[in-house]
């Protein structure tokens, strides 16, 4: 159980939900914004005083029951739910530290997967195996250091990359990276490269430090996005994500519309690519 973890989440959770959503009258003015604990304890079904110890870590284990109760209270969606059982220490973690073997199913998948770049990622954003096309739309990562095979670090350290992050599609992949990366954090608390790679970026990007205080938790899915080579220009793509449950690891693909102005560039970096070889 992470009693600190837990404290922090729910207060941040109830300092953002409005009685109004919560379908509470409003009570006139208030000091601070969101529930008041009182409120909380009520929509829970709980006394006031243990919820007050949770939030000061320093309550008891609280049963499922209970985490069920303060997720409905809070509105929590699947993911956040998730995340508040994760830190409770009643949803088993997948390991020590996340997987870093890639069945040789999902090798076999890169492989032949010859017109369409695809990678596979950890929970951590480590870059554990890709196919060719990937591996030139992504920069060579057949020469890349194996700190930059991160996507998480590439994202903030990258300064190229940073400063697109004002941008709306950019900016909503970053902050959902971060997201996603608090969720692994949960699920792994014994895996100290998770806590290494947070405080290096937290010192490293305020853009960073201002996503993880937010405390948003989500599981990252698919998504539109716009990717820039020096050889085709900028294309967009439709980025999917396949997990693969056992190991806790995606297979992301990026994919492109039948006859568009993408794929065609794709097929052409293909080329470019087998000739340089």
């Amino acid at each position: 159980m992470n009693r600190s973890g837990l404290a922090e989440f729910l207060r941040n959770r109830r300092a953002r939900l409005t009685p109004r959503e919560a379908g509470l009258p409003g009570g006139g003015r208030r000091r601070t914004p969101g529930l008041r604990r009182q409120e909380v304890a009520q929509l829970a079904g709980m006394s006031i005083d243990y919820y007050i110890r949770l939030e000061q870590a320093r309550g008891p284990h609280p049963s499922r029951q209970v985490l069920g109760a303060l997720a409905r209270a809070l509105m929590l969606t699947a993911d956040e739910r998730a995340h508040l059982f994760h830190l409770a220490g009643e949803a088993p973690a997948p390991g020590g530290r996340p997987s870093r073997d890639v069945p040789q199913g999902v090798l076999n998948l890169l492989a032949s997967l010859e017109d369409v770049p695809a990678y596979v990622v950890d929970a951590k954003y480590d870059i554990l195996a890709w196919n060719p096309l990937a591996g030139v739309l992504m920069g060579d990562l057949d020469r890349a250091e194996p700190r930059e095979l991160n996507v998480v670090r590439r994202v903030f350290s990258s300064p190229d990359l940073r400063a697109g992050l004002c941008e709306e599609e950019k900016g909503g992949f970053a902050r959902a990276a971060v997201a996603d990366l608090r969720a692994a954090a949960a699920r792994y608390p014994d895996d100290p490269s998770i806590g290494e790679l947070v405080a290096e970026m937290l010192a490293l990007s305020p853009q960073f430090a201002a996503f993880w205080q937010t405390h948003d938790v989500e599981i990252r899915r698919n998504q539109r996005k716009r990717m820039s080579h020096p050889l085709i220009g900028v294309i967009e793509v439709s980025c999917q994500s396949l997990h693969v449950p056992d190991r806790d690891q995606r297979v992301v693909l990026y994919t492109t519309d039948a006859g568009s102005p993408a794929r065609d560039a794709l097929r052409t970096l293909r080329t470019l690519r087998l000739q340089d070889a």
